[in-house]
């Protein structure tokens, strides 16, 4: 088995302990590029995306700390639309620090609970 990248193993790790925690609850997943970041509620059981928000489409330049802390009221707003209020939170390999935690803070201020 070839040997594993930090991230690998970090995303791994994170993802082996929200499965144990998570029940059934929905996921809020995050990924960041060097140019965009992006954020999607995840139902697992029925392997669907139920609310999803990203730079991509918004007014919103770069990916910034402000442009994720627009993501996190973004995909916030849209998990009340669904009807989400509970998640766990799936960082992947990503640190919690800078504009994922931008984003986190955001999504609980919107009023997703994690």
């Amino acid at each position: 088995m070839a040997k594993l990248s930090l991230f690998e193993r970090r995303r791994r790790r994170v993802r082996t302990a929200l499965r144990r925690r998570a029940g059934d609850k929905p996921r809020l997943s995050v990924h960041r590029t060097g140019k965009h970041i992006y954020a999607q509620i995840i139902d697992d059981a029925s392997g669907k995306t139920v609310a999803a928000a990203s730079t991509l489409g918004g007014s919103s330049s770069g990916a910034n700390v402000d442009a994720a802390t627009k993501v996190g009221s973004d995909i916030a707003a849209a998990a009340k639309q669904a009807g989400v209020i509970t998640v766990v939170f799936d960082r992947g390999g990503f640190l919690f620090h800078g504009r994922v935690k931008a984003l986190a803070d955001a999504a609980r201020e919107g009023g997703l609970e994690f």
